[in-house]
């Protein structure tokens, strides 16, 4: 069964591999590449990925996903929608899904796809990735809102992978309770809440120096890779040094 509790029928040798997730892409190119056969528009990593690229995340050419005989799909349940998933399965293609919002979530879901879903073992760099997160966080904690997008102003609520990221390295959302996952909030109540850090990630919204921290006028601004906070796969190795360097 895959993340969801989905029985998913995978064939004992699995030589041809789909992803619909940038950073499970990224996860199989670096322990299986020659697996690989397809991955949507928004996979940009390894740079050089040279593979068949079937659209994007929320809409996939599921009929180029047909042609490429994939032995299994794989997605996400919150960044890939059920109907397309639906689809493929119906088309009669293993499709294993995962469902990760912490990184103890994220080091167990990664193995479980590497030895049920990709029929491979599980690979270095994901041993390396946990001995990094083994050391707790430095220094007195801290408070932080998570924008993701403005006009409206968007953060990152309850529940989330990035989340669960920051709480590791010292730095606790001040939204972490909201009914939300990733609710509107008016900018005055952002800046009124005065939190200890601004965290600033170029993905979804691309906040850079000259985007975003004007809005935060007296507070703490950094700026950091939404890949650092988001993705789980071998990013997850430099992790946690890069984002205590961005963090300040």
């Amino acid at each position: 069964m895959d993340d969801t509790g989905a029985p998913v029928r995978i064939p004992d040798t699995v030589r041809r591999i789909v992803s619909l997730v940038p950073s499970l892409t990224e996860s199989v190119a670096a322990t299986v590449p020659e697996a690989l056969v397809g991955a949507t528009d928004w996979c940009s990593h390894p740079a050089d990925l040279d593979v068949a690229r079937v659209r994007g995340t929320k809409n996939p050419d599921l009929d180029a996903i047909r042609r490429l005989r994939p032995d299994v799909v794989l997605a996400n349940a919150e960044e890939n929608r059920a109907p397309d998933i639906e689809a493929l399965r119906d088309s009669g293609i293993a499709v294993w899904v995962t469902k990760i919002e912490t990184l103890a979530e994220a080091f167990a879901s990664l193995e479980r796809m590497f030895t049920h879903a990709c029929r491979t073992g599980r690979p270095g760099w994901l041993d390396a990735a946990e001995e990094a997160w083994r050391e707790p966080g430095r220094g007195p904690r801290r408070t932080a809102i998570v924008p993701i997008w403005r006009r409206p102003w968007m953060v990152v609520g309850r529940d989330t992978f990035t989340g669960d990221v920051l709480r590791h390295l010292g730095v606790d959302n001040l939204y972490t309770g909201h009914a939300e996952r990733y609710p509107k909030i008016p900018l005055p109540e952002l800046v009124e809440r005065r939190p200890d850090l601004v965290v600033l990630p170029d993905e979804p919204y691309a906040f850079s120096e000259t985007d975003g921290p004007e809005c935060f006028p007296g507070l703490d601004c950094a700026l950091v890779s939404g890949r650092l906070l988001t993705w789980y796969g071998p990013s997850l190795v430099t992790a946690p040094a890069l984002l205590r360097h961005a963090l300040g």
